[in-house]
């Protein structure tokens, strides 16, 4: 039986490589989630750069009560990621959630990050 994060891994190759296939040269907004934190970064793949990013390890979040354990603190990375995208020139990405469900703090920060103006 293979192990859990043997079937993590595999889980987010599936899901990358009917990522690379879609996108259509679109940067890919890329989550990870922690027990504690959740980070959000923008990555434009053909240059292998990182247009935006933002975490709720950053001061500013912390500063405010937000742990990142939680969708409050999600949704307050969702609309920050969006907003530093849109002012480096993003737009329109597509949503990389890796291997975790579309559900609770990954659904919060994507509809955060659409209601800042990222369209996905």
């Amino acid at each position: 039986m293979a192990s859990q994060q043997g079937l993590q891994e595999r889980r987010r190759q599936r899901l990358r490589f009917q990522l690379r296939r879609k996108s259509g040269g679109r940067p890919r907004l890329s989550v990870f989630r922690s027990s504690k934190h959740i980070h959000a970064q923008i990555i434009d793949d053909a240059q292998g750069i990182t247009l935006a990013s933002a975490s709720s390890l950053e001061k500013s979040i912390r500063e405010a009560g937000k742990t990142g354990a939680n969708v409050d603190a999600a949704t307050a990375i969702g609309k920050l990621v969006a907003e530093r995208a849109v002012a480096a020139g993003v737009t329109t990405v597509v949503f990389d959630r890796g291997s975790y469900l579309y559900h609770g703090r990954v659904k919060a920060l994507a509809e955060a990050a659409r209601e800042g103006g990222l369209s996905f």
